[in-house]
C-alpha cells in the first residue's frame, strides 16, 4: 500500500500539528484556569467583552468558538454569579447586548495573567522574529481558509 493510499502522513500533516497544538494550548489553559473557577470559554467571553462591550449572545459564541446554546448558559451563569449584566428587555429583536460588571473585570484580571503565563511558556523557545513570523503564518493560513470559496477553482 503506497502512502497516498494511506491517507494523510501525520509525521507531515501541518493541519494535524496546528490540531495538537491548539488541544495542548487548551489544556494548559484548562490547567491554570481551573483554580479560578473558569473554563476556556468561561475566560474568552470575559476577554470578548472587556474588549468590545455590549456583544450579542451570538456575537459572542462565534467569538468563543462555542454554539449560541452554550453562550447562551455560560452568560446565564455569568449574570447570576455578578460578572456580566445583559438588559432585560431587548432593543432591538432579541439582542440583549452584555457587559462586565466590576466583579468580572477583576476575575478578567486573574484570569489573563494565568493565561498570559501559558501564552509565555508557549513561546519560551522562539525568538522575537520566530514569533512574528509565526503570527504572520497562522494569520495567512486562516485568511486562506476563509476565503477558500473564492479560490477553488469556480463552478460546479
Amino acid at each position: 500500500m503506497s502512502q497516498s493510499d494511506a491517507g494523510v502522513d501525520l509525521d507531515k500533516s501541518l493541519g494535524y500539528l496546528l490540531k495538537e497544538a491548539s488541544s495542548a494550548l487548551r489544556i494548559a489553559m484548562e490547567e491554570v484556569l481551573r483554580p479560578l473557577g473558569m473554563t476556556v470559554t468561561h475566560y474568552s467571553c470575559l476577554e470578548l467583552l472587556a474588549q468590545r462591550p455590549g456583544l450579542s449572545n451570538s456575537e459572542l459564541a462565534r467569538g468563543a468558538f462555542v454554539t449560541r446554546q452554550s453562550m447562551n448558559v455560560l452568560l446565564q451563569a455569568l449574570e447570576r454569579e455578578g460578572h456580566v449584566t445583559r438588559p432585560e428587555e431587548e432593543r432591538v429583536g432579541k439582542v440583549l447586548p452584555a457587559r462586565l460588571t466590576p466583579s468580572g473585570r477583576r476575575n478578567l484580571e486573574k484570569a489573563t495573567v494565568a493565561v498570559r503565563s501559558v501564552e509565555v511558556r508557549m513561546l519560551a523557545g522562539m525568538t522575537e522574529d520566530e514569533q512574528s513570523g509565526a503570527f504572520r503564518i497562522l494569520r495567512s493560513m486562516v485568511r486562506s481558509l476563509r476565503d477558500g470559496d473564492d479560490v477553488d477553482g469556480g463552478g460546479a
